[in-house]
């Protein structure tokens, strides 16, 4: 993509960012309608839909050759990388955003012929924007964040992953889990994968696991991971796919193979 061109979409995205950002602010408290998508702890809002309806109509009306893949059905059908595409998923932790008014995130990654050009990741309750640029760094509210070359290990590494994952399971061998709990300095669980994503470019956990996330979840992480030498694939190594749902390990190098051959196991 043009340097030209790319400045121009990001100007564009990150002025609606913050425009949506002070929308939703102005409605976390209203009575809104809650409902339910795979399960009962898959939340969706009035607030999402009208979120990523906000997007989509600016993106159309703005960049028409456009495409956009979007959570809550404002995208299009999508089935292959060409052109640029916006991966949007305008609230990023339904279920903190409804129980505890913080702790989402809006995220939008930019893609253009398969490549990660531009990641917006917005924590919309603290007012903070991490943002990646191909080629130019990742930043926390303009600040660059540092890379991802100090000396980590495993023992001295937080690493995110959902407690579940430690609980019996069809999909990856609890008993390493376990030991990974027990080796590693500690566990958290943020509840938005976005925000965990940019945890991991901030350097403030050192790894992320999870079993399953849409590209809408990992799309803008997976540009600032990379813009700061970390890496990001799925959970048995392989490179990610940007079309269909994945495991995701993103992590610090320095951990990524002892994480990949001594603790994920996936059955």
């Amino acid at each position: 993509m043009n340097k030209t061109i790319r400045q121009n979409i990001y100007n564009d995205a990150e002025k609606w960012i913050y425009q949506a950002g002070k929308l939703i602010r102005e409605q976390i408290h209203d009575n809104y309608q809650i409902d339910t998508k795979s399960n009962a702890n898959d939340l969706v809002t009035e607030v999402d839909r009208s979120t990523e309806q906000f997007f989509a109509e600016k993106i159309r009306e703005t960049y028409p050759s456009h495409h956009i893949v979007g959570e809550e059905g404002y995208g299009d059908k999508v089935d292959s990388l060409d052109g640029t595409i916006w991966i949007i998923d305008p609230i990023d932790g339904t279920m903190n955003f409804v129980h505890q008014k913080r702790n989402f995130a809006i995220s939008i990654g930019i893609y253009h012929d398969g490549i990660g050009e531009i990641g917006f990741i917005y924590n919309v309750m603290d007012d903070v924007l991490y943002t990646g640029i191909k080629g130019e760094g990742a930043f926390r509210n303009g600040q660059r964040l540092a890379q991802l070359t100090e000396q980590v290990n495993l023992e001295t590494s937080i690493i995110a992953l959902n407690s579940s994952l430690a609980c019996e399971s069809k999909r990856i061998n609890e008993k390493k889990v376990q030991q990974l709990i027990k080796d590693c300095r500690g566990t958290r669980s943020y509840g938005s994968a976005a925000l965990e994503f940019a945890y991991v470019a901030e350097g403030i956990v050192d790894a992320y696991l999870t079993m399953r996330l849409a590209p809408w979840d990992f799309a803008a992480g997976l540009i600032l991971v990379n813009e700061v030498g970390g890496v990001t694939v799925q959970a048995n190594g392989q490179p990610v796919n940007l079309l269909e749902k994945n495991t995701i390990l993103t992590t610090n190098k320095q951990i990524q193979h002892q994480l990949l051959d001594t603790y994920i196991d996936l059955k």
